[in-house]
């Protein structure tokens, strides 16, 4: 808490205090929802639930999957092994504005030729249409950043993340995730949880787990879950935690969906 209000923000936003903290301000956000009037209502109707890269575990503790103290343990371990892999890689994100998907791609491609392995950039989180994340070594970056103008990409803007999420360059953090997943109870999710790598729900708990493995190396796969939201038939929904980045993204894919933030 003192850190979340006072900071420094560098220290807030290292990934060791970042994911704790969105993970219990986003469930403290279910609790002031909770609190308001009608808000129980409002959780009892909820029929699925889905969260970008770290929100994933909200909504699995949201829908039942684990308890929120398990769900804090493995957020805190998750955020310990992804802040080595990055003191270890030296990796970075950036966004790139205004471009389809598949013109980032070709930027990567292209920021890619001359670079060693351990350099290269990819498509970390597909987030919609004009809007996707890069990630990979600082070198790479720079290259998406140096050639982005070439693309007419309309502007890249460089995250402030510890290192390079959702490439090969988290692979070093697997295994201790993977240790602490198979030491923690897991149950049936009381409603379905879209996953971040392949934008459909899952039921077995094992599978669950396997999947959150993959997880932290695999690129985020926001759009493709906000367009079977839609597609399905996406009513009302609901913005838990700090910040509208999901509503802004939700938006963007469709001007006429409804999103309601809350936040604590």
């Amino acid at each position: 808490m003192d850190v979340c209000v006072n900071g420094p923000k560098e220290k807030l936003d290292s990934t060791v205090i970042s994911q704790p903290a969105i993970y219990v301000s986003s469930l403290a956000a279910v609790e002031a929802l909770r609190a308001d009037n009608k808000g129980q209502d409002i959780i009892d109707s909820v029929d699925v639930t889905c969260g970008l890269s770290l929100g994933e575990y909200t909504a699995l503790a949201f829908a039942g999957v684990f308890s929120f103290e398990d769900g804090l343990k493995l957020v805190k371990l998750r955020g310990e092994a992804m802040q080595a892999a990055a003191d270890a890689t030296q990796g970075s994100m950036a966004s790139v504005i205004g471009l389809d998907s598949e013109k980032v791609q070709a930027l990567c491609d292209a920021a890619n030729e001359d670079l060693a392995e351990g350099e290269r950039v990819q498509i970390a989180n597909y987030l919609c249409n004009g809007n996707y994340v890069v990630s990979g070594g600082i070198k790479g970056v720079e290259a998406v950043e140096a050639k982005a103008k070439s693309f007419k990409a309309r502007m890249v803007v460089r995250l402030a993340v510890a290192g390079a999420f959702h490439t090969r360059l988290m692979a070093s953090a697997v295994p201790k995730l993977e240790e602490a997943l198979s030491a923690t109870t897991f149950n049936i999710p009381k409603i379905p949880v879209i996953s971040n790598v392949d934008a459909k729900p899952h039921s077995d708990p094992s599978v669950i787990k396997a999947i959150l493995s993959q997880q932290v190396t695999s690129p985020v796969q926001w759009e493709a879950t906000l367009k079977t939201l839609l597609g399905k038939g996406l009513q009302n929904s609901y913005e838990l935690g700090p910040g509208k980045v999901i509503a802004g993204l939700l938006k963007r894919t469709d001007k006429t969906a409804t999103i309601e933030n809350i936040s604590v």
